[in-house]
């Protein structure tokens, strides 16, 4: 049996922290995008890359990685944002790194295959009960996301 079945809290502690520090990867690569780079530029980078609708694709990687990023960190729509950053990944996947083998060092897939994972992980799992969705799902109260978890493990 697994340790995080006789002690949940665990379960909710191993969620918060896979969110904050994914959060803080795709906050860094978000801002590094919006502020060091400049729409501008990610949008040719985009370009040479072959990715269709290059600007659109710069404003979605940008804000899908900065704004989702800080949501993933507070636990704020983490289903929806966790498929948009799996979406962000899979497109870096195919059109940035796929053709560069599997290590990241040489510019391989690697690296956006565990962040997409993780992200899609996120998304299935949902974030946990330290988090702002459960409670605004009422998951700290009789009745939440956390009784209905507890009567779930019991049937």
């Amino acid at each position: 049996m697994y340790l995080s079945r006789r002690i949940p809290a665990l379960s909710d502690a191993g969620l918060l922290l896979g969110r904050l520090v994914l959060g803080v990867v795709f906050v860094a690569h978000g801002w590094q995008k919006f502020h060091k780079y400049g729409h501008a530029n990610v949008t040719k980078m985009f370009d040479g890359m072959g990715i269709p609708l290059p600007g659109l694709a710069a404003t979605y990687a940008t804000w899908v990685e900065l704004a989702g990023g800080i949501l993933l960190i507070v636990g704020v729509l983490t289903p929806l944002v966790g498929l948009l950053l799996f979406g962000d990944m899979a497109g870096a996947l195919w059109f940035a790194h796929a053709d560069h083998g599997f290590f990241s060092e040489k510019g391989g897939y690697e690296y956006v295959l565990v962040l997409g994972i993780l992200s899609l992980l996120v998304a299935l799992a949902g974030p946990g009960r330290l988090s702002l969705d459960a409670l605004l799902d009422g998951g700290l109260r009789r009745g939440g996301a956390l009784d209905r978890e507890r009567r779930a493990v019991n049937v």
